[in-house]
């Protein structure tokens, strides 16, 4: 099911992987073993924090003798990893998804995807371009709704990210859409007034759709390491999301850091995509990500 990453993953991670599957072909697991482990888990951007939690649970399973050697080691640091990515939080889908997340974090191009995976489903989906900030925004959307066959809302000259969201709401009803994606600006340096500007859409939203779920899902480039973990801190802090998404998983960085934000922020992963293919995005799978990720 993860085949069309397993490429990405492993030119990721292949530093991670080739050290730690050393650490699963040792005949014996002590504290020499995890301190190299917990290195391993921070250098790949886990965090001081989660990489401790996770060495910290692993020491008691040699304690109780769950663990012995390297196998076992593999076992439950599998389990471990898989849990770790699992929040209270659960995704849960919607008609109406609201896009945030910062300038060239792949936010445009991922709601072409999104729109292109519901039209492949039959779903009737409009775009709604209401990253009316950045000049190219609106003409990249478009691309992207030619592309995937779908509508998009536009906005008219000198016309807010309020107006926009508010016409794209009137068409969703007027003209009986299944999906709405609503893609917005990301300008972080400017957060108070970005903010101002998303709780805007937003009860905008509420008011002219007020029997449907809004779906807010932050974009991240999973490369950007601690960069990434910040800009989620403030997005949350700002406002509610309800998944992340991570993009640009073609890179050659470290995504440890999805980790960190699962555990700490307690936010669930909800999609994966990478690359400029249209079909290239899928639910997450912790287990699939796991499994890829600690395989040689």
């Amino acid at each position: 099911m993860f085949s069309f990453i397993k490429d990405k993953l492993n030119k990721i991670y292949s530093q991670f992987s080739t050290k730690v599957s050393t650490l699963f072909k040792k005949n014996n697991i002590d504290q020499d073993v995890l301190d190299e482990l917990e290195a391993l888990l921070i250098s790949s951007d886990m965090g001081i924090k989660t990489s401790k939690e996770i060495v910290t649970k692993l020491k008691k399973n040699i304690e109780n003798g769950e663990i012995k050697e390297g196998d076992d080691l593999k076992k439950h640091l599998e389990t471990i990893l898989i849990n770790s990515l699992s929040t209270n939080n659960k995704f849960e889908s919607s008609k109406v998804f609201l896009l945030v997340g910062i300038n060239g974090s792949g936010k445009t191009t991922f709601a072409g995807k999104l729109a292109n995976m519901f039209a492949q489903q039959n779903k009737k989906v409009l775009l709604a371009a209401c990253d009316t900030f950045r000049a190219a925004a609106a003409e990249q959307l478009l691309q992207w709704a030619k592309k995937s066959n779908v509508s998009i809302q536009m906005g008219k000259e000198n016309q807010g990210p309020s107006a926009v969201v508010f016409d794209a709401c009137q068409k969703f009803k007027n003209e009986n859409f299944d999906i709405l994606i609503i893609d917005t600006a990301g300008r972080l340096q400017a957060k108070t007034y970005l903010m101002q500007e998303l709780e805007k859409i937003s009860k905008i939203i509420n008011k002219q759709l007020p029997q449907e779920k809004i779906n807010t899902l932050l974009t991240i480039d999973a490369m950007l390491g601690q960069n990434s973990f910040e800009q989620a801190k403030i997005f949350n802090e700002s406002t509610k999301i309800d998944g992340l998404v991570l993009t640009k998983m073609d890179g050659t960085g470290k995504a440890g850091v999805v980790f960190a934000i699962v555990q700490e922020l307690s936010i669930p992963v909800s999609f994966i995509c990478f690359g400029e293919e249209i079909d290239k995005i899928k639910l997450f799978d912790a287990k699939e990500f796991v499994s890829q990720l600690l395989s040689e």
